[in-house]
């Protein structure tokens, strides 16, 4: 398994964009410079 980069302005939300451990998310893959690189990165469910 390759590990998925996400950086905050791949983040689709409001305000102070972050993301917490076991929170459910949906997002694209792009291959970036250094590997992958999620996009469009929703929350689905928030523990």
């Amino acid at each position: 398994d390759e590990d998925v980069f996400v950086h905050f302005t791949g983040i689709l939300s409001e305000g102070f964009k972050t993301l917490r451990e076991g929170q459910i998310v949906e997002f694209e893959i792009a291959r970036g410079a250094h590997g992958l690189q999620a996009t469009g990165v929703r929350v689905i469910e928030s523990e």
